[in-house]
């Protein structure tokens, strides 16, 4: 905060300074004088001194202009670059939810530290979070395991795998964008394709900012 609205002004003020400096020290490259021109009225023999002297006029320098134009355009794909082809997220770290409710003939897991769930965003493996005083929950005859995890990245394949004790474990590919929007509510019940009784997995996706 103190860097952006202490030393950004003071840097901006300075910087403008010094770009004026040196676009009148080297941007502008005074012209000769144009040759005299004797007014229509004035005599042949008219002096050298009496005669209109056009005044002197002033140019860009081509080399100053390359060079700014050469700043200009790097900043403007440094620009392009941060805001759309950035590998992070548009909408910055955002929090992806997960439910994952269990066959009716199965039992959530006794400890917390029994449950594993990752999130693989192209290659990039992050643990979810499960709170120890709510990871648990139910949906009618059923259990229900919460957790959260963080996402950050730009890709189209991101899988959430599940595994646990008395269950093989469970994949999960995500149906969502390179760079997503947070959805309005939870996604229907998504069965594992890795095991005759699947787990069953449904999410939603917020945005940090």
């Amino acid at each position: 905060m103190g860097a952006f609205f202490n030393i950004g002004p003071l840097g901006a003020l300075i910087g403008f300074g010094v770009g004026i400096w040196l676009f009148v020290k080297f941007g502008l490259v005074a012209e000769g004088p144009a040759p005299a021109i004797a007014p229509p009225s004035a005599p042949v023999s008219a002096s050298p001194v009496a005669a209109a002297v056009a005044p002197a006029t002033s140019r860009i320098a081509r080399p100053f202009a390359v060079v700014v134009l050469a700043i200009v355009g790097g900043l403007a794909w440094w620009a392009w670059y941060e805001f759309i082809r950035s590998p992070y997220l548009t909408h910055g770290y955002m929090t992806l939810v997960l439910q994952f409710r269990l066959p009716a003939d199965m039992a959530a897991p006794a400890d917390v530290k029994d449950v594993e769930i990752v999130l693989d965003e192209a290659g990039q493996r992050w643990p979810a979070y499960l709170s120890e005083a709510g990871w648990r929950g139910h949906q009618g005859n059923r259990a229900v395991i919460l957790a959260s995890v963080t996402m950050s990245y730009k890709t189209s394949r991101r899988v959430v795998t599940l595994s646990m004790p008395g269950a093989p474990s469970q994949s999960w590919p995500l149906d969502l964008s390179s760079d997503p929007d947070p959805t309005p509510g939870y996604t229907a019940w998504l069965a594992s394709r890795d095991a005759p009784n699947p787990i069953e997995l449904n999410y939603r996706l917020t945005a940090d900012r």
